[in-house]
C-alpha cells in the first residue's frame, strides 16, 4: 500500500509499485520491499516540495531559494537560519 497522500493513478503510486516489484524481484520480502518503496517516495516528495511534513522543506530546497532571492551568507547557514533569511526576504 502507497504511503499515506499518494493518490491513486499518480506518478508517486506508480514510482511506489515499480520500486516494490524491483526489491522483491532481488529477494526481499513483500513487507521489506513496501517500507523500502514507501521509504524512497516519501522522500522524492520531499525533495519536490509535495509533501506536508512538520520538518517543512529540506535544507537543500531552503538553499536553493535562499540563492535565487540572493540572500548572502548561506552557504554557512544552517536549516533553521535558512528558513527564517528566506521568510524574512519574502515580506
Amino acid at each position: 500500500m502507497p504511503p499515506r497522500g499518494v493518490k491513486k493513478g499518480t506518478k508517486r503510486e506508480r514510482q511506489y509499485e515499480a520500486i516494490k516489484d524491483s526489491v522483491k524481484e532481488r529477494g526481499a520480502s513483500e513487507s521489506r520491499a513496501e517500507e523500502i518503496a514507501a521509504r524512497t517516495v516519501n522522500k522524492e516528495r520531499a525533495r519536490s516540495g509535495e509533501s506536508r511534513q512538520a520538518e517543512g522543506r529540506t535544507r537543500e530546497q531552503l538553499y536553493n531559494e535562499a540563492r535565487d532571492r540572493g540572500i548572502e551568507g548561506r552557504s554557512k547557514m544552517t536549516k533553521a537560519q535558512l528558513q527564517r533569511a528566506v521568510d524574512a526576504k519574502k515580506r
